[in-house]
């Protein structure tokens, strides 16, 4: 955040934007310190075998609360609403934090899960509300920073609490940052709209949340065998088909639908689609470069953060120079070139091999974070510009409910080809590529589905309303 454009805002928009990436660190930082936690967890409550469960049933619950926070947010306030998903959060920290076995651990992983839904769809919605273009791009920039800063300082603060103190303080140090977004954002952010009853879309809610219980299920679940594991995603992704299809049935004949298929037009049917394929991609460079550099390279985990680090670093670079670029070549535009970086970068991963320098792997994640920065924070305001205020919260919601579903299908994708070859392999490398590879081609598709975007008439950018 640079002196000068901190001082071209007033001083509420600057406390607005703290509480933002306060709230945005809340649920950015508890990846990465419970992933540091979690062997001395799981060896304190006997629960090795449970481990997994931990991290999906959080990602589970965050997706499943993402779109029902989206309309709830546009029929009775961000404020109120994302106070509540911070308030819940903190629950299920606390709660955590008491946890006295790996079941209670699980049911309180759930209610942390509800919380971060609200957190991680309506942060980017008030940007949207409240922010010009040029402030936009900027202070988005800014709040995804947060994650790249929190993939440094987690493992250090993790470890740091459980050497000091002990594995429970991991959720209860939440608490603080938690307890000053909701004042700030309480006190700071102002809301202007006529506040009337609105009938619930619970069997709306109900079926979506099911549908996409199937559909995650289907592609995180693992059976005995190959035989029982298709079988297994067969029949959940069979039912996730049958649940959207009964969704969209409802929802077309609800009053205040979850998600308004009317938003659904050619352009943002194709924006969701690329920001689920870049999200997949995104998933797969913070998950198999620490993974490469690890098990290949023979580094540690701290080296393989840092080395990850300069992805935030160019992330923000290119958020600050979006306001001025994005209405003198227009976003498609924008998306469309940084796409071409993101291909290129993942082409460049191809290079890599067992004798590779951290210098190249630096020099590949500092290229990196301009096409992903780029791209990402562009499809955002444009997907947010797309409609007005009393639908942003569902548009926006519904964008980032695809790209957790984008991150959560191409890390069981990634996974599974990793375990393929290396049952044919008896070192690692093999398989770091053929996932490497397959970033080149979810990062090709994404890039032609970017340039059918300049087929279509020019987007609108609509002020900030």
């Amino acid at each position: 955040m640079t002196e000068k454009t901190v001082q071209k805002m007033d001083f509420k928009k600057r406390n607005i934007v703290i509480a933002l990436m306060v709230a945005m660190f809340l649920g950015a930082v508890e990846g990465t310190v419970v992933t540091t936690a979690m062997p001395t967890i799981a060896r304190d409550l006997n629960g090795f075998e449970l481990i997994s469960w931990i991290f999906s049933l959080y990602l589970l619950t965050s997706a499943i609360s993402t779109p029902i926070y989206g309309k709830l947010a546009d029929l009775y306030g961000r404020k109120n609403m994302l106070s509540l998903g911070i308030f819940i959060f903190l629950v299920g920290s606390s709660l955590c934090g008491i946890s006295g076995n790996m079941l209670q651990l699980m049911v309180f992983r759930c209610v942390q899960g509800l919380g971060a839904g609200a957190i991680l769809t309506i942060t980017y919605t008030i940007v949207g509300d409240i922010f010009t273009l040029s402030e936009r791009a900027k202070v988005q920039g800014w709040i995804s920073s947060v994650w790249g800063i929190s993939s440094l300082i987690g493992p250090f603060l993790g470890g740091f609490l459980i050497d000091t103190l002990s594995w429970h303080w991991i959720f209860f140090i939440n608490l603080p940052f938690g307890i000053l977004s909701i004042i700030l954002i309480q006190r700071y952010l102002d809301e202007s709209f006529k506040k009337k009853k609105h009938p619930i879309d619970y069997a709306g809610a109900f079926t979506l949340s099911a549908a996409i219980i199937a559909l995650l299920y289907s592609f995180v679940s693992t059976g005995e065998n190959k035989g029982s594991f298709m079988i297994s995603m067969a029949i959940s992704l069979s039912a996730a088909f049958i649940l959207f299809v009964i969704f969209y049935i409802i929802e077309s004949k609800a009053e205040e639908p979850i998600i308004p298929f009317d938003t659904f037009t050619k352009t943002n049917a194709l924006i969701n689609t690329v920001s689920f394929l870049l999200s997949a991609v995104l998933m797969g460079f913070d998950v198999y470069l620490p993974i490469y550099i690890q098990t290949v390279l023979g580094y540690g985990p701290t080296i393989s953060g840092l080395c990850l680090a300069p992805m935030s670093i160019s992330w923000l670079l290119s958020s600050v120079i979006l306001g001025d670029v994005i209405p003198k070549y227009g976003a498609k535009k924008v998306i469309t070139v940084s796409g071409i970086v993101v291909l290129l970068s993942c082409i460049l991963l191809l290079t890599l091999n067992a004798e590779s320098s951290l210098i190249a792997i630096i020099v590949y994640s500092f290229f990196s974070g301009f096409g992903f920065g780029g791209a990402l924070a562009t499809l955002t305001i444009v997907i947010q510009s797309s409609v007005g205020y009393e639908k942003r919260g569902a548009v926006t919601a519904s964008n980032s409910l695809l790209r957790t579903i984008g991150q959560t299908i191409g890390v069981s994708i990634y996974g599974g080809l990793l375990n393929f070859n290396m049952q044919y392999s008896s070192s690692a490398m093999p398989g770091i590529h053929i996932v490497f590879i397959s970033f080149v081609i979810l990062s090709a598709v994404s890039l032609l589905t970017s340039v059918m975007l300049l087929t279509y008439p020019k987007t609108q950018i609509l002020p900030h309303n």
